[in-house]
Order: C-alpha cells, then sequence, then structure tokens
C-alpha cells in the first residue's frame, strides 16, 4: 500500500485485490508537522454503527406520510433533547438490528494516516476494516472506536 498527497492520483480509487485501494490520501509531512489536535493513535475496531442515544418513540400518522415511512422503511423515531443541532432521527429496522454489530477486528494503520487523522480527525469519510475486507464510514454515525476506547473514529 503506498501513500500520497496527490488528490488526483488514480492509483487513489484503483482496488489492489483486497478491498484496499493502491494508495492513501494523506496529508502533507509539512501539514501534519504543525502539531495535532487529537492523540496519534494507530489501532481501530470495526464495533458496528451506534445506536439510538435517548427513548425511541413509534410513528405519528402524520409522520408517517410527510416522510414516506413505508418507502424508506422508518419503524421508529429518535427525538433528540431541546438545544440539540437537530429534532432528531428516524430508524429503520436494519438500522436497529444491526446496531453496534461490527465484527470486532483491530485494525492497525501507518503512522502518516495516523497522524493525519490527529491533525484532521474529518479528513477521512471511511476507513478500512481488516476483517470485513472493505472501507465503512467514520465519524459520529461511523462503525469503528479507536482501541482501548469508546470515541468514534473520525470525530
Amino acid at each position: 500500500m503506498g501513500l500520497t498527497s496527490d488528490r488526483n492520483d488514480p492509483a487513489l480509487h484503483r482496488d489492489r485485490g483486497d478491498g484496499q485501494n493502491e494508495k492513501y490520501l494523506v496529508l502533507s509531512d509539512e501539514e501534519r508537522a504543525k502539531g495535532f489536535v487529537r492523540p496519534v493513535r494507530r489501532s481501530y475496531v470495526h464495533a458496528g454503527a451506534p445506536g439510538p442515544t435517548y427513548e425511541l418513540r413509534d410513528l405519528t400518522q402524520e409522520e408517517r406520510t410527510t416522510f414516506n415511512a413505508d418507502e424508506h422503511g422508518y419503524v421508529k423515531y429518535e427525538p433528540y433533547p431541546e438545544g440539540s443541532d437537530s429534532l432528531g432521527r428516524f430508524w429503520t429496522q436494519a438500522q436497529l438490528d444491526n446496531a453496534s454489530k461490527g465484527c470486532g477486528t483491530l485494525t492497525t494503520m501507518g503512522q502518516a494516516i495516523a497522524e493525519t487523522y490527529a491533525r484532521d480527525p474529518n479528513f477521512y469519510g471511511a476507513t478500512f476494516c481488516c476483517g470485513c475486507g472493505k472501507h465503512l464510514p467514520v465519524g459520529r454515525d461511523g462503525e469503528f472506536v479507536w482501541d482501548g476506547t469508546s470515541e468514534r473514529v473520525g470525530t
């Protein structure tokens, strides 16, 4: 696996045969040398997407109609507390059934990728799971936590 800071490198989008890309994008040496806003961590665990944080409720008839609940498969609504950034979230049964059900595999990344995460936690939208052999989302609703923590990768 190679690394590049060239966003136009075609190898960023080529599978090397095992699910990983031929190259991965990292911040330049100069950018990483400016310091980190998070600890440099090299390992993460596939924990699965997080489930609801707040109590779920059944959908109202108005919500079913307005938000095409049957078409999207929505079965529950999670209202967020007053003062939150949004009002709440609709959940499908598949999302509820798969919450917190990652494969549990520990994946370790190279130093430059780890430093890129530490410099800019939102740099990547997905990362590779060695157990599943594919890239999955990171971030608040992503599938991975840093090894030894409950902190989501990419936040």
